[in-house]
């Protein structure tokens, strides 16, 4: 058993962005999933994307949001609100709201996203 206590995360950063690294590879030897917490700010958009061996699970905690999807298709996403994306799917995310979007990811296989971001805190 492990327990991550609140503010002992790695945390990945773009302007706008961070990314919590609750439970990942390098971190946590031997767990089958990366878990992170994200907080978008008001405005700030995370480019569409894909993940060509892993299927991720968002799941939204606070704020308004919109997923960006494949093609331009956008869709509402908001607290409680829950979205899988298979391997290969495109997604992204705006925050729409006057205050920041979080949300917590499940990625399987793990990924390390370190790559992703210009910065670690």
């Amino acid at each position: 058993m492990e327990i991550l206590l609140q503010g002992t995360a790695s945390c990945l950063q773009n302007p706008g962005v961070e990314s919590e690294q609750l439970i990942t590879p390098a971190a946590n030897p031997g767990t089958h999933v990366t878990i992170t917490r994200v907080r978008v700010s008001p405005g700030v958009c995370q480019p569409r994307h894909c993940h060509a061996g892993s299927e991720q699970i968002w799941v939204a905690l606070s704020g308004q949001g919109v997923l960006l999807l494949s093609g331009e298709e956008e869709r509402p996403f908001s607290p409680g609100d829950t979205a899988r994306f298979a391997p290969g799917d495109i997604h992204g995310l705006r925050c729409t709201g006057k205050e920041d979007f979080v949300y917590l990811s499940v990625t399987a296989p793990p990924l390390d996203f370190s790559a992703a971001y210009q910065k670690k805190k």
